[in-house]
């Protein structure tokens, strides 16, 4: 940071060659709801909808899949070569009410439709590439829209048993009508929506239903799992930042490493002007699974109000060297993946055992901070993820069981100080320090196994909070403020005054004291007790149960 750098040229997002891309842009405005918007009354499994059987409707869009078992060889900038195929069905009249859907192009999800009814319609979500699973993430369009229907629309093939969908969420739509006559984006819709299992084969599939009234005639309308935040959207950010003389003077962006198809993983290092000497180092990353779109939008906060001109940003900026990967999956982003990335695996489970070649951005950022281990203090860790059965936002850390009881404590004060700066979104009663086997391969147990003793994943619900008299989706503007806020929490945890730590220290002790059925104040050692029994057993992360 400091030195001038190149203007460099952003290229085009590379695809595999099996893919085929439409050649219009696809951009959002960004907007904020003047309301929170409030959860809708969840319908229970016994109140899903009698949908006709696919075998009697119309198949209206049909993309085809890449070949299941197949493997990632190449990719270029625009996907396949050659002209594209027409999936959608043509419409028969200029009376004809059917839908014309698509799905191709960036972070985009969507296989196959099926009309069952005049104003009915099933869905297809297509699996990770180079998997036959992990389908949660969902972003498509819709043209040739009717205002007076009501359109219930059923995607068929959800992978995972429990979703918040069943606890009030409700799925994104995004007209552009509306966002070109008054300015409004992307906002929560959906009346009777309904999460349930639709068939019990192996593995058994579950169904997500709603239904919906479109705001104009012969609109174009999208629908999406969460806010989208595309490569594209990334690399207008970065290019935003290099051309700032401001900004770009304590930000450097250079290329961590290229992702499988070739897509640049950027690094961007902030801290201070003057030397780096001393300097104790964060590290921060976001998007290793792809539909977890909400983490980007936490991270540009982040960026955001680290880059700013804020007394507490430059006080970071003087206090740290700022060591940022915002997007670690990239091609499973460009490609509209939920988990994977075109090695058809979750590289969040592959920091163990990552070969450069196979997994490209975790190797390089594991390698990475062990090269500043070996020079300083890497004083924290957080890794940004979305959640999709979990309201509100909360942290994992790292407790293995054998360190002494201030070190065990000292792990839930950073989660417990974030709470306080964001009582309105984060749940400290859902956070786990539980260390399990199956997530040695996280980037979490990875960094902590490494070295960093302040090691975590944040976690960011898909719906909203029920926190501090809320019941409401997370807007944008609240997903961003989540970045502010930790750096706030950031200060608090390394002020040089230990009030404030004392006081955390002496709250988490009295937190498991009571957990355990202790006497607040009885004093004694966790030493002995081990992390599960501090915490319920209930599963930790949003891992698919398929994961395998």
């Amino acid at each position: 940071p400091g030195k001038p750098q190149a203007l460099f040229s952003l290229p085009a997002p590379r695809w595999p060659v099996e893919c085929e891309v439409i050649q219009e842009t696809i951009e959002h405005i960004e907007w904020v709801p003047p309301e929170p918007e409030p959860f809708c009354p969840p319908m229970g499994p016994e109140q899903a909808p009698d949908t006709l059987s696919e075998e009697q409707g119309t198949v209206v869009y049909h993309s085809s899949p890449v070949l299941q078992g197949s493997c990632f060889t190449c990719a270029r900038v625009g996907g396949a070569p050659g002209p594209l195929s027409s999936p959608a069905a043509p419409l028969k009249s200029p009376q004809d009410t059917t839908l014309l859907f698509e799905s191709r192009f960036e972070s985009g999800n969507l296989q196959k439709v099926i009309k069952v009814g005049p104003y009915e319609y099933v869905l297809m979500l297509r699996p990770d590439l180079y998997t036959a699973k992990h389908t949660q993430w969902f972003y498509f369009r819709v043209q040739n829209t009717r205002r007076e229907p009501l359109y219930r629309f059923t995607i068929a093939n959800m992978a995972k048993p429990k979703s918040l969908y069943g606890q009030g969420l409700r799925p994104l739509l995004y007209s552009q009508q509306d966002a070109q006559s008054h300015g409004i984006g992307w906002r929560r819709v959906g009346t009777d929506v309904c999460y349930y299992c639709g068939s019990a084969g192996e593995p058994p599939v579950f169904r997500l239903s709603w239904t919906v009234r479109f705001p104009h005639d012969n609109d174009t309308c999208f629908f999406a799992a969460c806010y989208p935040y595309t490569y594209s959207d990334l690399q207008r950010y970065v290019r935003a930042l290099v051309a700032d003389p401001a900004r770009s003077r304590y930000c450097a962006v250079r290329a961590l490493c290229r992702s499988l198809a070739g897509n640049t993983v950027y690094l961007l290092t902030i801290t201070g002007p003057g030397s780096a000497d001393g300097k104790r180092v964060v590290v921060a990353s976001a998007r290793v699974h792809p539909g977890e779109s909400g983490s980007s939008w936490a991270m540009k906060g982040f960026l955001d109000f680290l880059l700013s001109a804020h007394a507490d940003a430059q006080l970071l900026r003087r206090l740290f060297v700022f060591k940022v990967v915002p997007m670690l999956n990239p091609d499973g982003v460009v490609v509209g993946n939920s988990r994977c990335s075109l090695a058809g695996r979750d590289p969040n489970r592959a920091y163990g055992t990552a070969l450069p070649g196979s997994f490209p951005g975790v190797w390089h950022l594991r390698a990475m901070v062990q090269r500043v281990l070996a020079e300083r203090e890497v004083v924290l860790y957080c890794d940004f993820h979305g959640h999709s059965r979990k309201n509100n936002v909360f942290m994992y850390g790292c407790d293995a069981g054998g360190d002494g009881t201030r070190t065990r404590l000292r792990q839930r004060v950073f989660p417990l100080m974030l709470s306080k700066n964001a009582p309105d979104k984060f749940s400290f009663a859902s956070c786990k320090f539980q260390v399990q086997k199956s997530k040695e391969g996280t980037g979490r147990v990875s960094m902590w196994r490494l070295g960093v003793s302040h090691s975590y994943t944040l976690e960011v619900a898909f719906s909203g909070s029920t926190l501090g008299g809320r019941s409401s989706h997370f807007s944008v503007e609240d997903l961003e403020s989540l970045g502010r806020l930790l750096c706030d929490t950031l200060l608090d945890f390394c002020d040089p005054a230990p009030a404030k730590l004392q006081q955390c220290l002496a709250e988490a002790d009295a937190l498991l004291q009571q957990q355990m059925g202790r006497e607040p104040g009885s004093g004694g050692s966790w030493n002995d007790v081990s992390p599960s029994e501090l915490e319920s057993s209930t599963s930790g992360s949003d891992s698919s149960v398929s994961d395998g």
